[in-house]
């Protein structure tokens, strides 16, 4: 069984607070990050290791987005996100 058969996904925007390196502003940006929730029960064609990896999966979401553009206007340049966590446990 694939991972997406454990989990249904759904998308999220949440805000945070990052400062750009080159103009040293700080300012609040929407991250896209990717929530995974464990389904309720298995599917019928699982089998005992599958039933195992279900019981010890988790909720978790992704960062779906590494860069953002700074939203001072004389600045506009690229922001790598590397403050953030790329995969957080729920």
């Amino acid at each position: 069984m694939q991972e997406r058969d454990y989990f249904s996904e759904k998308d999220e925007t949440k805000v945070h607070a990052l400062q750009c390196p080159s103009c040293r502003q700080s300012n609040d940006y929407k991250i896209r990050w990717r929530v995974r929730r464990k389904k309720k029960s298995l599917p019928r064609n699982a089998g005992e290791d599958d039933r195992m990896r279900f019981k010890a999966a988790r909720d978790y979401m992704v960062r779906v987005d590494d860069v953002v553009q700074c939203s001072t206007p004389r600045c506009g340049r690229r922001i790598e996100i590397t403050a953030l966590q790329s995969v957080v446990f729920l």
